[in-house]
């Protein structure tokens, strides 16, 4: 598809698209194109300028459609984190001891959060205790 600028002998100026010149001038021979401002049939085609494709044009379009990847993506993380964050109990500091406690048994199963250090990560990892961090992420859109 092309779109074209046209103008008709009334100077009006407007965008119309077709599949070639070729579909153009055979619609427009036909009386099939008309300008939208004052129905004149008299239509031709105005100066336009080249439409190329640059390097920097099709980075910009790569970059937009990254853009709406990640901004798509955060937005599932997002949800995510919200649904953790509203069907868990959050024990705080006590995370650590929570987490043991519903690994060996010791306590109803159940979805928990809270804080740990690094040191008491690599302890529940160690024995087998099933933890991952939990992002906190910005509340904006980005």
């Amino acid at each position: 598809m092309i779109k074209f600028d046209l103008i008709c002998d009334e100077q009006h100026t407007f965008e119309a698209w077709f599949a070639s010149n070729a579909d153009f001038d055979s619609q427009r021979d036909a009386g099939l194109v008309s300008c939208p401002h004052c129905g004149s049939a008299e239509v031709d085609k105005a100066l336009m300028a080249p439409s190329v494709s640059t390097a920097r044009k099709k980075e910009a379009s790569m970059q937009l459609a990254m853009n709406t990847g990640q901004k798509a993506a955060m937005d599932q993380l997002r949800k995510a984190v919200k649904a953790i964050r509203e069907n868990s109990e959050d024990v705080g500091e006590r995370f650590p001891e929570e987490a043991r406690k519903i690994h060996y048994g010791e306590s109803e199963e159940r979805g928990i959060i809270g804080q740990a250090s690094p040191d008491e990560v690599k302890s529940l990892v160690d024995e087998g205790v099933n933890v991952a961090p939990l992002p906190d992420l910005p509340e904006e859109k980005n």
